[in-house]
């Protein structure tokens, strides 16, 4: 008997860039403001699954949505 995994939760993220910046600056951040990344617009993004990098993948814009094409699976990363 196979063990049943259609019911195992697991939570998806993906970074677009990272930026270090001041807690006394964020404090004064209000609504609308931009914070600056490490990264251009056609760089690869990262897929994380619970906290773990799984793939690289690319952003893909459709109409309204913005989604990610995964090009790549990332083998052996703990």
């Amino acid at each position: 008997m196979s063990p049943n995994i259609q019911g195992v939760k697991v939570e998806i993220s993906v970074v677009l860039g990272r930026s270090v910046i001041p807690m006394h600056q964020l404090l004064r951040m209000g609504r609308g403001a931009v914070i600056e990344l490490d990264s251009k617009q056609d760089d690869p993004v990262t897929i994380l699954a619970n906290d773990k990098p799984v793939a690289k993948g690319e952003i893909i814009l459709q109409g309204d949505k913005i989604g990610v094409s995964v090009t790549s699976l990332l083998r052996g990363q703990q």
